[in-house]
């Protein structure tokens, strides 16, 4: 969302008479900016308010604030003396959420607030989480705040840059085009995360050129994994292959061209995504990391179970933010590991999380039929009898496929994809000898097969053989075998419903 029309719905909150909005967000330096700018345009005064500070008016002067104002050190005497006022104008309260488990702070903030809905002054919460008590729910509006736009993180960029040039002498080394690329390295950092990382970048060698977009990958990367809910794999860092997968890899190609400029001018939208069932360690994981390499953009990884905080709400709130974080690095695959554990919901009296789960697959399913932005969704799942039909029904995926046991020849293909990457040469092994041994074996058995025979052949001093890795077979009992009914039953369901993906 552009900076421009964030500022445009605060206003047109505050001249629609919301007495009090509630915004969300680390990222408190937007925040300001924006009400000064909403207040300059309302021809509005603007207060601010925080615990250390008190209440204070800020001047005409950019940047600036009048004397901290008697009595308002406290949230109660604060709030008073706001009611007492009779000016126009919006007061920023920071960090104030805690404040509101103490109920005669909750009940002066809603007769303040009340007293708001006839005029044009409004009380804008900010913090990174603001809960309103219950009886002043109805008075308040939640806004979130997206992600930094392109426009802000240029203008982060190059203010960053003309402050390390007086100081560090620092240097741009950016050919054409190679500023855009930095500007879609950034996306999905706050303002101050985006700063920090070019900063550090620049002091680093007292230069920025195009080499140091890749540290601003990584440290995009080490951010998402840092917060815990997305996990980031630049389109640069994916050397991933993937044998067989015919039909799969057909559908592909044909899906790519909806993110085409002829496709739009029908009035196509991108592909939504797909959902991969099948037989664990056949690829389906695999496959999200090939489709992020074919189509040459970033790969993200939401863990599903990583949703679930013991807060009430906050489950949710991380539901939206992954998602949100998703849309501002779009274009970008999104990967959804074991959707089932995570989002399918409980049923029946018993249901022991409160909803939860409900709520999570409602809000997800919500946002997968009506997200605008170019975000590719690949969800995984290994039981199907988890998935509530709600995701099964044709519209919600562009496709659902089913990942069976590798073919021969899809086998013959993870042989040599494995021991090529292990730097052996597939001509010196017996390929259809392995293929016969490991009829049954999935894809992750196969790669382990092969790690377990090098690890062999270390041991006893000697290069890799076809009878190492058929010794390594057979003492290796696959899936297939040892849950041989389950395997059996989900391969017979998944056939009748769903395409194969070879």
């Amino acid at each position: 969302m552009p900076l421009c029309t964030s500022i445009h719905d605060i206003k047109t909150l505050i001249a629609s008479f919301h007495p009090l909005v509630v915004i969300e967000t680390p990222e408190e330096e937007r925040v300001d900016s924006i009400l000064q700018t909403a207040a300059a345009e309302l021809r509005i005064a603007l207060f601010e308010w925080s615990i250390t500070r008190g209440l204070r008016r800020r001047t005409p002067l950019a940047e600036t604030f009048g004397n901290k104002i008697t009595g308002t050190d406290s949230p109660l005497g604060m709030l008073k003396h706001i009611e007492s006022l009779t000016v126009e104008a919006i007061y920023l309260l920071k960090d104030f959420g805690s404040y509101l488990q103490n109920p005669t702070v909750a009940r002066q903030l809603r007769e303040v607030a009340q007293l708001f809905t006839r005029t044009r002054s409004a009380i804008v919460l900010s913090g990174k989480t603001v809960a309103l008590p219950g009886d002043l729910q109805y008075l308040g509006v939640h806004y979130e705040l997206a992600l930094p736009n392109q426009e802000e993180l240029r203008k982060v960029f190059r203010t960053v840059i003309a402050s390390l040039q007086t100081t560090h002498r620092a240097r741009v080394e950016l050919g054409p085009g190679e500023e855009q690329q930095l500007l879609r390295a950034l996306r999905g950092l706050t303002l101050n995360e985006a700063r920090q990382t070019i900063a550090h970048a620049v002091v680093t060698d007292g230069k920025f050129s195009a080499a140091d977009i890749r540290h601003v990958l990584q440290r995009k990367a080490q951010v998402l994994r840092d917060d815990g809910l997305l996990e980031y794999f630049p389109a640069a860092d994916n050397p991933y292959e993937l044998a067989g997968f015919d039909r799969l890899k057909q559908w592909l190609a044909r899906a790519s061209i909806g993110f085409s400029p002829e496709a739009q001018q029908l009035n196509l939208t991108p592909p939504k995504g797909i959902l991969l069932v099948g037989v664990q360690g056949c690829g389906k994981s695999l496959t999200a990391k090939v489709i992020a390499r074919e189509w040459q953009l970033p790969l993200l990884k939401l863990d599903a179970g990583s949703l679930f905080d013991k807060y009430l709400g906050e489950s949710e709130k991380n539901l939206r933010k992954a998602m949100a974080q998703a849309e501002a690095m779009a274009p970008v695959v999104l990967w959804i590991d074991e959707i089932e554990k995570g989002m399918a919901p409980a049923s029946g009296p018993s249901e022991g999380d409160g909803g939860v789960s409900r709520r999570i697959f409602g809000t997800f399913l919500t946002w997968l039929q009506e997200k605008r932005a170019d975000v590719f969704v690949v969800d995984k799942a290994n039981n199907l009898q988890l998935l509530p039909p709600e995701l099964l029904r044709k519209g919600r995926f562009d496709e659902i496929f089913f990942v069976d046991l590798p073919t021969p020849d899809e086998r013959e293909g993870i042989f040599r994809i494995h021991l090529e990457h292990r730097k052996q040469d597939p001509a010196r092994f017996d390929l259809p000898a392995l293929m016969a041994a490991t009829d049954g074996f999935s894809g992750a058995e196969i790669e382990q097969a092969t790690i377990a025979g090098l690890y062999r052949a270390l041991h006893r001093k000697q290069a890799l053989t076809t009878e190492l890795l058929l010794e390594e077979l057979r003492e290796t009992v696959p899936l297939s075998i040892s849950r041989r009914e389950d395997i059996t039953a989900l391969r017979t369901m998944a056939r009748e419903r769903f395409v194969p993906v070879s």
